[in-house]
């Protein structure tokens, strides 16, 4: 019999959620099957089994927060011998269990047919999954039933993590929720409890009421909001920060992209502004490496990274998460939009690994999407800058001509480590990034 500890998956990482058990009591599993999905302080994370054998117990009930070491799941070996008679898994109690309809008799077979049937386990509710229903009778049971009038177990409501740990957070109970598809999605989710939040009409009492509020909402802080509040307010009291704007005109980009959506080199993956602008931060690094660098306080030394392992800021169910590209300087056009069909794929789907999201030296973050002009992004702990590219709209602009014309135009946000970067070196990169922007034909000249 074995126990499986939940282990450091991340980088120092202290405590995790049960978010999701994917095995169940009885289940027979084998190394390197998933078995739970836990929540870190940075993503949501399958556990694979380090054990073969029949699942005995689930040692840690799902939504609860326990720490590293701590034994989650038990698990027989299949050449363990098995104790004789009916045994109640530890996660049920016997009325549970009993409710459950797991103890249909087996009908009496004789011994010439039960010498062709494999040999199945003896205890109750364990045993490899077959495709028969039937199981040991218990004793004192009667030699047939009629399987359509015993009590099943419900079937669970089928969603995502994410979308269990929103409902979750909102008090939802999943089986209630009516899904417009095969599984609940997060637009189910926020659908019924808009409805919920309706507050019931009193026909009967007409006297105004004295008060209008709902009941306050608690959220528990934990996973990626605690670790991101944590970071920004070591970042915000720690580097000294300046940020500094240009608004560009970025027509030429808006014809690029256009372009390249045609390109059989991009087919397949999305090409959007925020591809040329990431390409746009990895040339100008090449004129202002210090951008891409970081403090380090103990040493007393500036480390100017070797490549560029751009951070994009996602916005997901779970929170915000900065997964990176690593080399992201080194990667061309198609390579690199790729990167990003895969890094925001992962992202949304909360199966962002915590190794995806540590090492990062730039990041940037599209508030532009949220029709937001602009911003003062405070920065990552341990990187220098970080830009914040805004809505990208058709606005009235004065052309070379002195002439107003309806140009696409956006506003680009530097914030930057005053420790690492000066003055001189921020407006030079923000001013690169723009011209690159203004007229993409400048990147052969960097």
């Amino acid at each position: 019999m074995s126990e499986f500890k939940l282990p450091d998956v991340g980088e120092g990482l202290t405590e995790a959620e049960i978010v999701t058990w994917k095995v169940s009591v009885g289940d027979q599993i084998k190394v390197n099957d998933i078995i739970v999905d836990i929540e870190t302080a940075k993503s949501i994370v399958e556990l694979p089994s380090p054990y073969e054998g029949t699942v005995e117990a689930l040692l840690v009930d799902e939504g609860q927060t326990v720490d590293v070491g701590t034994p989650i799941i038990r698990i027989t070996s299949a050449d363990e011998p098995a104790t004789d008679g009916p045994q109640l898994p530890d996660a049920m109690t016997a009325g549970e269990f009993a409710a459950a309809g797991d103890l249909v008799p087996e009908p009496v077979a004789t011994p010439a047919i039960k010498a062709k049937e494999e040999r199945q386990s003896v205890l109750v509710g364990y045993g490899p999954r077959a495709t028969s229903t039937k199981r040991r009778a218990r004793k004192g049971a009667v030699a047939s039933v009629d399987t359509e009038k015993v009590p099943q177990r419900s079937i669970r409501a089928l969603a995502k993590p994410p979308v269990r740990k929103l409902a979750k957070d909102l008090g939802i109970d999943l089986d209630s929720v009516p899904a417009q598809g095969d599984i609940i999605t997060r637009a189910d989710v926020e659908a019924f409890a808009g409805l919920r939040a309706q507050p019931v009409v009193e026909p009967v009492d007409t006297k105004p009421s004295t008060s209008t509020s709902l009941e306050d909402q608690r959220i528990p802080i934990k996973g990626v909001r605690k670790m991101t509040a944590e970071a920004m307010v070591s970042s915000a009291f720690t580097a000294p920060h300046v940020t500094e704007w240009v608004t560009v005109d970025v027509s030429r980009t808006m014809e690029l992209v256009a372009q390249l959506k045609t390109d059989e080199r991009f087919a397949g993956v999305r090409v959007s502004p925020l591809l040329i602008v990431a390409r746009a931060v990895c040339l100008a690094m090449r004129r202002t490496p210090e951008l891409n660098a970081s403090w380090d306080d103990a040493a007393q030394e500036i480390v100017l990274k070797g490549s560029v392992n751009l951070g994009i800021a996602a916005a997901t169910p779970r929170g915000l998460v900065v997964p990176n590209i690593v080399g992201a300087d080194s990667k061309t056009m198609p390579e690199l939009a790729q990167a990003f069909a895969e890094l925001i794929a992962t992202a949304r789907d909360g199966k962002t690994q915590p190794a995806q999201m540590s090492g990062g030296s730039f990041t940037i973050t599209n508030i532009g999407v949220f029709g937001i002009d602009a911003g003062t992004p405070i920065l990552n702990p341990g990187e220098s800058g970080i830009l914040a590219v805004g809505a990208i709209n058709k606005r009235p602009w004065v052309g070379d001509d002195d002439e107003i014309v309806a140009r696409w135009v956006t506003t680009l946000a530097l914030s930057f480590d005053h420790r690492v970067v000066d003055g001189e070196q921020g407006s030079r990169f923000l001013a690169d990034v723009a011209a690159i922007l203004r007229d993409p034909a400048l990147a052969l000249t960097f």
